[in-house]
């Protein structure tokens, strides 16, 4: 792992819920929550895609209430909610053509992930394959600067469109935050881009309105100052936008949905799957982990590596990076977690542990847009490993977060 520079700046970006490739993920989501619904146990690998007046649901379901779930529905839903229900944008809830092309889950996967069933008779793992998470102090919400403000800041210009303030703003959009770190930690806000698909208006007017917004919101985070840069639609038009400008697919924004380019990615997609995919349980379980660290004090940064074998329930190998800000050696934060006794990587311990075929107060849905980690309504961003991981350790150390 390469050292960090003592001065650099990192860019990360976020995309709306109108992007094509978001459109996708929210859908395939929206299937998976439906699922879960009817059937706690239900095996979904939902895929969602998108062109032009047209939209596909494909892969494998299995759900003992498959009978009261109708895919088109919820897709057509998904969609107008989300502000596509004007068919000048030739992409609209109410006319676009479906196709549904899902059949049932594999029998020789299943056999691998059900328990009881297989070699093993413990749930095993959905797949081979590593995940990763990772936490920071650098933000409130102990996640990189970069990522952390794209995402709000992209929020933020969601709400201004659906609450009608500016009428102009349409639902395809793109925001990029580029960040200069000194010694580790966030200086100042190099530029922000923003792409926001629009009405036909002048431009000036467009960079006129969103530099103002843009500089209100992220004035707070003492990170701006006159030399930040702004970027306002760069091309000069973003009027044909969402699925009509470009295709979109369901798990295509994978750096998006994580940290940004910050740290590895194990190359997994998140939506669509339910929680018996370890890509995504896993990447879930091993933010916990990670952002527990970080908030007990034990680092400043924390990543965490688990890798398994389809079918086995136990990691193959947990690998613990604090790229040297740890309190303690990495190796014994590594033997606590093999452990077991604080965090359990098993696929069953992990939805238990999550509630991740239940969800109290979050869906599936809620998480393909605006980042998977970083938002405290989900089960996995909580706080409450803090203590014990201290005493574990040996390390009295005020919280972080």
């Amino acid at each position: 792992m390469s050292k960090l520079h003592n001065k650099h700046v990192f860019t990360s970006e976020s995309v709306s819920e109108g992007h094509p490739d978001k459109v996708c993920d929210q859908v395939s989501d929206a299937v998976l929550d439906a699922c879960l619904a009817v059937d706690p146990d239900s095996r979904v690998a939902c895929e969602t895609a998108v062109t032009t007046n047209f939209l596909i649901n494909l892969g494998e379901i299995t759900c003992s209430g498959w009978e009261q779930i109708d895919p088109e529905k919820i897709a057509r839903q998904v969609v107008r909610e989300i502000g596509y229900d004007n068919e000048e944008l030739l992409f609209s809830s109410d006319n676009f053509e479906y196709l549904c092309r899902i059949h049932s889950q594999s029998g020789d996967i299943a056999q691998g992930v059900s328990e009881g069933e297989g070699l093993f008779k413990e749930q095993g793992a959905g797949d081979q394959g590593m995940m990763f998470g990772y936490a920071t102090s650098a933000t409130p919400s102990l996640m990189p600067a970069p990522i952390h403000y794209s995402h709000r800041l992209l929020e933020h210009l969601q709400a201004i469109r659906k609450s009608g303030q500016i009428g102009y703003l349409r639902p395809d959009a793109k925001t990029q935050v580029s960040v200069l770190h000194e010694n580790g930690a966030p200086a100042r806000i190099t530029s922000v881009v923003i792409s926001q698909q629009t009405d036909e208006i002048p431009l000036s007017k467009i960079r006129a309105d969103l530099i103002e917004i843009s500089r209100q919101f992220l004035a707070p985070s003492g990170l701006l100052d006159n030399a930040t840069e702004f970027y306002i639609n760069p091309t000069g038009k973003f009027v044909i936008g969402g699925p009509h400008g470009d295709a979109g697919l369901t798990g295509r924004k994978i750096i998006v949905d994580t940290y940004g380019g910050v740290g590895c990615h194990g190359g997994g997609a998140f939506s669509g799957k339910d929680p018996s995919k370890v890509d995504r349980s896993a990447a879930y379980y091993a933010r916990y982990a990670a952002k527990n660290i970080v908030a007990a004090g034990i680092a400043d940064k924390c990543e965490i590596q688990v890798a398994y074998a389809i079918g086995i329930a136990r990691p193959l190998s947990i690998n613990v990076d604090t790229f040297g800000t740890g309190k303690v050696d990495d190796e014994q934060i590594q033997e606590v977690l093999e452990s077991e006794e604080l965090f359990n990587f098993r696929p069953a311990a992990i939805i238990n542990d999550l509630h991740l075929t239940e969800p109290d107060g979050w869906s599936y849905r809620d998480t393909s847009v605006a980042g998977h980690f970083g938002r405290d309504k989900f089960s996995w961003e909580r706080t409450d490993r803090v203590q014990a991981l201290q005493e574990a350790l040996g390390v009295a150390v005020m919280q972080v977060a």
